[in-house]
């Protein structure tokens, strides 16, 4: 395989790194989006469960029926549980964002790499033709100087 095609392979392989690296910063721009929601989702089930007052009434309201009552506590049970079922996927949600982050940090270090490889190819194939074509020109200045003096 010549300098050249290499220099096209590692120029494709390092433009398909940077594509993955983005495809994933996209989806964990997504799971953190999901996470923001199941945060606001935990914190108004939380809120609107406290705000029912310890007995399943508001605040200085009177004594509710024990039928009401009941069917009150039930209700604020309910939303708690409901917090907690939240707050459970919202922690599952979280260690999947990590594992996502470290494979995007892999991804972009695999890209990174890549593309100083590439560089490197690069630089030496650019010297390689400098030297070339300096070649070529020192042996025109020696024909032209033999030409001339012979």
């Amino acid at each position: 395989m010549s300098k050249r095609e290499t220099i096209t392979s590692l120029d494709t392989l390092v433009r398909v790194r940077s594509t993955e690296v983005e495809r994933m910063q996209t989806a964990l721009a997504k799971k953190e989006a999901t996470r923001v929601r199941f945060q606001a989702s935990v914190e108004r089930l939380t809120a609107l469960a406290e705000g029912s007052g310890p007995s399943g009434q508001p605040a200085g309201a009177r004594a509710l029926s024990p039928a009401l009552a009941i069917n009150c506590g039930n209700y604020k049970q309910a939303v708690f549980a409901l917090a907690d079922t939240h707050r459970t996927d919202l922690q599952l949600h979280e260690a999947d964002m990590a594992v996502a982050q470290k494979h995007l940090a892999q991804a972009w270090t695999r890209r990174e790499l890549l593309g100083k490889v590439l560089e490197q190819h690069e630089v030496a194939y650019a010297r390689a033709q400098e030297r070339t074509q300096r070649k070529r020109e020192d042996e025109i200045a020696t024909q032209s100087w033999l030409a001339k003096n012979a």
